[in-house]
């Protein structure tokens, strides 16, 4: 015969002391909850009414250049140093943690056109209108010392781009071709030229780093290899490509930003068409840089606005802006992945949260719980109507409001037209062109 009894352990409901918190016993059979989803939804509707609440992306504006920012450089090994060039040839050393500028100086006459940090972050390159590379201490001078690069190479011609080696001593220019030069020597150890009248920047690929691709003024992008003597191939598209962002973690992949408004994401193994076409912008994509988990980018638009798109979706999931900043130059997104940078034409250098609702500081382990508990629900329900209209709605200045609407309007005429013409033609006569197809014109290896 059996007897059956009730057992209660009281270990699983007695606390050990009066300052733990109370066991609560809880029974998961969705019998029991029939209203645990309509709940849940109410929640998740609430948390992303309260993200808009919070957004507030801007968290500080640096000045003290007295020209537009046209480029800038994140330090290798610190988190909380940037340096900038401007118009007049000035180069700042920020801190970012004290929003302040620790260090000024006078490196070229006209335009500084590029800069890059030194793998070790102990120097920095900078190139300019005056035709010269100059190399400098990250240090400050000591006190009573001059400030002077420790070496400068006088070139040729004006160079418009510059990048450096993952891990050897090796940077590469761009003007009238692309060079390679060694640090030791003054003269380039190798030149790369593919009948183009000029190139506008350059980028070495952060993984596999004997390669580097560049944009050419013939709207043309080439793509290099260091130990080859020639380049590997080109993509020309319709419109030129300003410049380019390589994808930190996926090494065959990199993001253009083109004059069309748009930003193309290409794999460099199949040129023939782009993987996606990022839309959003308005104007001419000024500059991109990638996040150092290689699942978002951002970019810097000739709008006067900064997009977050992700690197496979077609359009932006945030737009930054703000009433004084101009013409966005020049981009960047924090080694920590928490920030992005700006640089624009009204003098000032712009810092945002890369996720604009976050909470800056430490978080207690509730906050914590909290936030990952309302990010899994917003996720569970992003694809319901009310949901999904409310986290998609961003606030846009009138003009930009009104240029995308009217651009709307010019896409969807261009369609009718094609799909007109489509049908009173002879069938198969006028092939259906994809949106990835549209933009380039040829591949040349």
């Amino acid at each position: 015969m059996k007897v059956k009894v009730i057992a209660r352990n009281p270990d699983d409901y007695v606390r050990e002391t009066k300052l733990d918190i109370q066991r609560v016993p809880r029974n998961y059979d969705p019998s029991l909850h029939p209203f645990e989803v309509s709940r849940e939804y109410t929640r998740a509707l609430n948390a992303t009414k309260l993200e808009r609440v919070f957004a507030k992306p801007f968290v500080a504006s640096l000045d003290g250049h007295r020209d537009g920012v046209n480029c800038m450089a994140k330090h290798a090994k610190s988190l909380s140093t940037l340096l900038s060039g401007s118009c007049d040839g000035e180069v700042k050393v920020w801190n970012l943690s004290k929003h302040e500028c620790v260090r000024t100086f006078q490196a070229h006459e006209g335009f500084v056109r590029g800069m890059v940090v030194r793998y070790c972050g102990t120097s920095f390159f900078t190139v300019g209108d005056d035709k010269t590379i100059k190399q400098w201490k990250m240090e400050s001078p000591g006190y009573g010392e001059e400030e002077e690069p420790i070496n400068t190479i006088l070139g040729k011609t004006v160079y418009t781009g510059l990048d450096h080696h993952q891990n050897d001593p090796v940077f590469a220019t761009c003007g009238q071709q692309v060079d390679i030069w060694d640090e030791q020597r003054s003269s380039p150890i190798r030149s790369f030229t593919w009948g183009v009248d000029s190139f506008s920047s350059v980028h070495f690929n952060p993984v596999e780093t004997e390669l580097l691709a560049s944009c050419a003024s013939d709207r043309s992008i080439v793509l290099y290899d260091m130990r080859e003597s020639t380049p590997l191939k080109k993509v020309i598209m319709t419109m030129r490509s300003n410049t380019l962002s390589w994808n930190p973690m996926e090494a065959y992949y990199f993001t253009c930003a083109n004059e069309d408004y748009n930003l193309y994401t290409y794999d460099m193994r199949y040129l023939a068409k782009p993987i996606m076409v990022h839309m959003d912008h308005v104007s001419a994509v000024l500059d991109v840089d990638y996040a150092p988990t290689g699942k978002e980018f951002v970019s810097a638009s000739f709008d006067k606005t900064i997009r977050i798109f992700a690197k496979d979706g077609g359009h932006s999931r945030e737009v930054y802006h703000t009433k004084r900043m101009q013409h966005v130059i020049c981009i960047k997104w924090s080694a920590d992945n928490k920030y992005i940078l700006s640089g624009s034409d009204e003098m000032n250098i712009r810092l945002w949260k890369a996720n604009a609702a976050e909470k800056l500081g430490v978080l207690a382990p509730r906050e914590r719980e909290a936030a990952n508990y309302s990010q899994k629900l917003k996720e569970k329900f992003q694809h319901h109507p009310q949901i999904r209209r409310i986290a998609r709605h961003r606030h846009l200045p009138k003009t930009i409001y009104h240029q995308t609407k009217e651009l709307r309007i010019m896409k969807e005429a261009r369609r009718r037209k094609e799909r007109n013409v489509r049908k009173h033609s002879k069938p198969g006569s006028v092939p259906v062109v994809s949106e990835k197809e549209k933009h380039v014109v040829t591949v040349m290896k």
